[in-house]
């Protein structure tokens, strides 16, 4: 079958220093110390045969991620802009749905206790943790010690087929009546970025009273499923900061309530107006540039009313923020990170509220094939415009 697949040089930065679940040569949790020139081919690979616990599904929806972009963008030095767990050559691709083609004898459905049958909808986590270290003991296993991801260290959905042990996989066949089959997979690839978003404003941020304020600053993927999560919960202002027309226009249609340009308003001064200068419960930092939007985080604790606001960041980025920590101290505010989507329930509480009427299918703004993968990669690399590119046809 023909994948998506992405190769690099492995080539420490001087300060580098090989970390106790790096690989040499092969696997690093610090992404951009190590891989340089990145190149996507298309490459012939087999088809993945399952074990008994396996499931093999034919990918009907695979989304782009940020991550992806990241990962074949690079700095003026060859290095990769993406900071986190990778290992290369992999095919990419982690938001995906299809249709399970064979399943392992002991490849058990969790919510039936049946095993996986032929044709069954699907989509699956992309982080493959363990069960047995600490973090996945205590109910965290994004945080796993020995964590591996599809698309970032295994091979992923980028490709025609993939396998994915029957643990990660969720069934999609609740969504199939009110959506259809076309759109219940559309949906499907967008539960795992759906889950982040769910994990960091419910899990990490601790969620919201109804009534209460919601800011999120960037209307990429997350930050605008974040939008639908949080009006769903019952937020009275969901105000989205984004500079791009295209996605506050999308972002508006699936729960933001107001959405701003801070390149045109001071966004600060904006949510305090729009919440008569009560501020906000949840502040999401969903840029990937943390350090340019802190000001304004700071000056929406400092000056509005509410206090016990929890700032969650949730884009990946190798940046860092001054922190003035009297406005926290004073403010009983909060900063927490959320790393991914795993523990609590994330998929299965995102796939309840799609099939009670969560429609965040608008994130999907372009549909193309494998052979245009590449490309898109490449504009998305300086083009905000899209939000969600999404493919469909992998022949």
């Amino acid at each position: 079958m023909k994948t998506g697949t992405l190769f690099a040089e492995w080539d420490p930065k001087p300060e580098f220093q090989l970390g106790m679940k790096d690989i040499e040569g092969k696997l690093t949790y610090l992404g951009s110390k190590v891989w340089r020139n990145p190149q996507l081919k298309l490459v012939e690979k087999d088809i993945p045969v399952p074990g008994p616990n396996e499931v093999l599904i034919e990918v009907k929806a695979c989304g782009i991620c940020g991550s992806d972009v990241h990962m074949l963008q690079s700095d003026d030095s060859g290095y990769i802009f993406y900071p986190g767990l990778t290992a290369f050559p992999s095919t990419l691709g982690h938001e995906f749905s299809g249709v399970v083609v064979e399943a392992g004898e002991d490849a058990i459905n969790k919510r039936t206790g049946r095993s996986y049958e032929a044709g069954e909808a699907v989509c699956s986590e992309e982080m493959i943790w363990c069960a047995q270290c600490k973090p996945c003991a205590d109910g965290f296993p994004n945080h796993c010690e020995r964590l591996e991801e599809l698309g970032f260290s295994i091979d992923g959905a980028y490709g025609r087929y993939v396998k994915v042990d029957a643990r990660y996989v969720w069934s999609l066949e609740g969504l199939r009546e009110l959506y259809g089959e076309e759109k219940m997979f559309e949906l499907g690839s967008l539960v795992e970025p759906s889950s982040v978003a769910f994990n960091a404003v419910i899990e990490r941020g601790g969620g919201i009273r109804a009534g209460e304020n919601v800011v999120i600053l960037g209307g990429g993927p997350i930050g605008a499923a974040a939008c639908a999560v949080l009006k769903r919960s019952g937020a009275s202002a969901v105000i989205l900061s984004e500079p791009s027309k295209s996605r506050r226009d999308m972002a508006l249609t699936i729960g933001a309530t107001h959405a701003i340009d801070p390149t045109e308003v001071n966004a600060a001064e904006a949510v305090l107006d729009i919440t008569n200068g009560v501020g906000a419960k949840i502040i999401l930092e969903a840029t990937g540039l943390p350090s340019i939007v802190w000001p304004d985080v700071e000056r929406i604790i400092w000056e509005g009313k509410a206090l016990n606001t929890t700032v969650v960041l949730v884009a990946r980025a190798d940046d860092r923020i001054q922190l003035n920590g009297e406005v926290l101290q004073v403010r009983r505010a909060n900063v927490v990170g959320s790393q991914g989507h795993s523990g609590h329930g994330t998929f299965p509480n995102v796939i309840s509220c799609m099939a009670a009427g969560m429609d965040v299918s608008p994130l999907i703004t372009k549909r193309i094939g494998l052979d245009e993968v590449e490309e898109n990669l490449v504009m998305l690399q300086t083009d905000r415009n899209e939000v969600k590119i999404t493919i469909k046809d992998f022949e």
